[in-house]
């Protein structure tokens, strides 16, 4: 199944997976190989992306790694009023997503700087990934949800779910939502690493083919998690490997984009899963 993303009028075109780079302008993310704080890293890390063959940006102003400090809207916002021109500077023609659960800030960074994508772990949920409401939880018209359909950008819907089944209903109930707010381009994150346990993030990856039912777009988000090395030990430092497996199964899987730490390596997965398919195809 082949999607495309109105990216300010621009159609980016999913019938080949894209690679989203990560650009975290935090002190505390859980790999520190993607914290960048300075001008110089920041515009060297986006330089690197679009040379390893990167088409999206995803940037981050606050971690959302276990037991992160807590960080305000006004810390937030500062973070990414620093970043976001030097990352539109360096990578003119590569769509920017922000990482963001506050309506206020996808405001701004959308309107003000020139974010293309608004990527929300919290499923619109205003406390944030896990503040308030349960995983089963589906608020009704959530701010954030309002605020994407007003602003016309992708959006991209994140679960806390425990398994495939519940992502399902879940998501068919939001993603209406969203609909009958006048939402257009909705892109679906299962959330491996959020509010699973490590057998359970496996159990979505074995079921991820499943999310096709929507007829939306799934981004997969495994880079250098600990559902790799709490597996196989020891740290995100040492769990590139594992990445490449799982980013592996997740296109065999039907997967359209994926957040990675290591462009590189994502895109060379890509390029051989498409021209091995492309061969099963023409040997039918």
């Amino acid at each position: 199944m082949s999607y495309t993303l109105n990216i300010r009028g621009r159609l980016m075109d999913l019938s080949e997976p894209q690679v989203m780079g990560i650009l975290n302008v935090t002190p505390d993310s859980f790999y520190d190989g993607s914290r960048q704080q300075t001008e110089e890293q920041i515009a060297l890390r986006a330089q690197q992306i679009v040379a390893e063959g990167g088409t999206l940006i995803d940037v981050g102003a606050y971690s959302t790694r276990p037991d992160a400090t807590a960080v305000s809207e006004e810390e937030e916002m500062e973070r990414l009023r620093f970043a976001l021109p030097i990352v539109r500077r360096e990578a003119p023609d590569v769509a920017v997503s922000v990482d963001t659960f506050r309506p206020s800030v996808a405001r701004v960074v959308v309107e003000e700087l020139g974010a293309d994508i608004i990527n929300d772990v919290s499923g619109g949920n205003a406390n944030g990934a896990f503040g308030g409401a349960q995983p089963t939880d589906v608020e009704e018209n959530p701010a954030m949800f309002r605020m994407v359909a007003r602003l016309g950008v992708p959006y991209i819907l994140m679960s806390t779910q425990r398994d495939v089944r519940s992502m399902l209903l879940t998501f068919a109930r939001q993603v209406q939502q969203l609909r009958d707010l006048g939402q257009k381009d909705i892109i679906i994150d299962p959330g491996f690493g959020f509010g699973k346990t490590l057998e359970e993030n496996y159990g979505v990856m074995h079921s991820l083919e499943q999310l096709q039912l929507l007829g939306l777009p799934v981004l997969v988000g495994v880079s250098r998690k600990s559902m790799i090395y709490r597996l196989l030990g020891g740290s995100p430092d040492t769990a590139l490997n594992g990445t490449t497996v799982l980013n592996t199964l997740a296109l065999e899987r039907g997967a359209k984009i994926l957040r990675v730490h290591d462009v590189k390596e994502a895109v060379e997965c890509v390029k051989i899963t498409m021209q091995t398919n492309s061969k099963l195809s023409n040997s039918k």
